[in-house]
């Protein structure tokens, strides 16, 4: 019996997991009390709405595989580009020092 109060009472995870929940659905409360969650459900049913078939106009796969392609070559360009910039200045720098 006392090793379960000990268990249920002392043992700090437990307690820590309480006092988070409590946190949680305090203001969790809060924010229905002042309307935001009514207000975040709005706003995820006219996003649903705008995404339905028909009100936007989404990639083709061609456009889609072309500004795929497009972003990789930067980025290998971009990470080109600081290489030769960080050899450049470790070259000079070990020079220098």
């Amino acid at each position: 019996m006392r090793y379960l109060i000990y268990y249920f009472f002392v043992n700090s995870s437990l307690i820590t997991i309480l006092i988070w929940g409590g946190i949680v659905a305090v203001a969790f409360g809060f924010l229905w009390w002042k309307g935001y969650i009514a207000r975040l459900n709005v706003f995820f049913q006219e996003t649903w709405h705008e995404l339905k078939p028909g009100r936007c106009s989404w990639p083709t796969w061609t456009e889609l595989r072309g500004s795929t392609v497009l972003i990789g070559v930067t980025i290998a360009l971009l990470g080109l580009f600081v290489f030769v910039l960080d050899m450049l200045f470790n070259r000079i720098f070990t020079k220098v020092l």
